[in-house]
């Protein structure tokens, strides 16, 4: 949305308006700016400047006697101060050191990127998420096969990052724990830290080629490498903390109806549609913030999203929250901007 052009003082108006308003919940009053604004200013003057921010479109009127209350465009116009005058969020919080204490010294992404959507909630007190990197972009590590019952095997994959994925495929016959050893050796020594898709080429080719090249313990090792790379081919992993939080949110404070928050959890829990969602939004490196009626899907109009992505070596990942419009932004663009950088930091540290 494109917003009118404001004079000094104006913005300074709008900015203690949305501030109050984010603290407090309630209709802001002319007389409660005035202490707030840092210049001298009559409340006269006050008021016609909130009703010029009406007719701008940056705030609305609930009734004739009640305070304003700021519209997806005066949120718009807080926020894009905030990124402007921002400082680096190195300092912001404790966030990074939850993300490393929660997710260990030598963490599994899987655990790294669980630390983080949970860090995020608790910080912001909103849905913190945390998306992998798109797997096309995984390096194979290593691989591991474990016996189970009767024929069936374990298969542990290892990308790097310490990224983990187990898949159990029947391979219809029985295989001793050394074969499966040996097995694992060669195609390691084979392929380790190669891109997986050269990885799931390289198997391909040679189970193409005549059997009588290889013996049965390579055969076996193929096979099985077959059956189970796919695994890494599925969807972006997703991570999501603190739906409950913003439930409460939602019902004690913002007003926000029923039918409205099932959509947003109905999201959260089919995490592929928050991946899609951030597709739209996200054609950079660096932070996003949409805010209400920017959303192109209208389930999501009443909350705001802030995202920034992250960087693990080959492939781009995005740690955020999303809460209702009235949220403190400061807060979570802080936490987010911090977040980001500690993933990528962390996943620097490990590989």
């Amino acid at each position: 949305m494109i917003a009118p052009a404001l004079s000094d003082r104006t913005r300074r108006v709008l900015a203690a308006l949305v501030r109050e308003y984010i603290e407090t919940g309630e209709p802001v009053a002319s007389a409660t700016l005035l202490p707030r604004l840092g210049i001298t200013v009559s409340s006269a003057t006050v008021r016609n400047i909130l009703a010029q921010l009406e007719d701008m479109g940056y705030v609305w009127q609930p009734h004739t006697s009640a305070g304003r209350v700021p519209t997806d465009l005066g949120y718009r116009f807080y926020v894009d101060q905030l990124l402007d005058s921002r400082r680096t969020a190195r300092d912001a919080t404790g966030i990074e050191a939850r993300i490393r204490q929660e997710a260990g010294a030598q963490p599994l992404i899987d655990d790294l990127l669980s630390s983080t959507s949970h860090a995020l909630s608790a910080s912001s007190r909103h849905v913190g998420f945390a998306i992998a990197p798109a797997n096309e972009h995984a390096v194979f590590y290593r691989i591991e096969f474990v016996p189970l019952s009767g024929t069936r095997i374990l298969v542990v994959m290892v990308s790097r990052g310490n990224q983990v994925s187990q898949k159990t495929v029947d391979i219809g016959e029985g295989v001793s724990l050394d074969e499966l050893r040996h097995a694992a050796q060669y195609l390691n020594e084979q392929f380790s830290g190669r891109p997986l898709e050269d990885v799931r080429a390289g198997v391909r080719a040679r189970l193409r080629e005549e059997r009588t090249l290889y013996d049965q313990l390579l055969g076996l090792a193929f096979r099985l490498a077959n059956q189970s790379l796919d695994t890494l081919q599925g969807p972006t992993t997703v991570y999501i903390d603190g739906a409950s939080t913003l439930l409460e949110q939602v019902v004690s404070v913002s007003g926000i109806a029923p039918a409205t928050l099932r959509a947003l959890l109905r999201m959260v829990e089919e995490k592929q549609r928050l991946v899609r969602l951030l597709n739209e939004y996200i054609d950079g490196p660096g932070l996003t913030v949409v805010i209400g009626t920017e959303h192109n899907d209208p389930e999501m109009r009443p909350f705001s999203l802030i995202a920034s992505t992250y960087f693990d070596g080959r492939g781009t990942g995005t740690v955020g929250v999303i809460g209702p419009t009235r949220m403190k932004y400061s807060r979570a663009i802080a936490a987010v901007d911090i977040a980001a950088l500690a993933v990528a930091r962390v996943l620097r540290d490990v590989q």
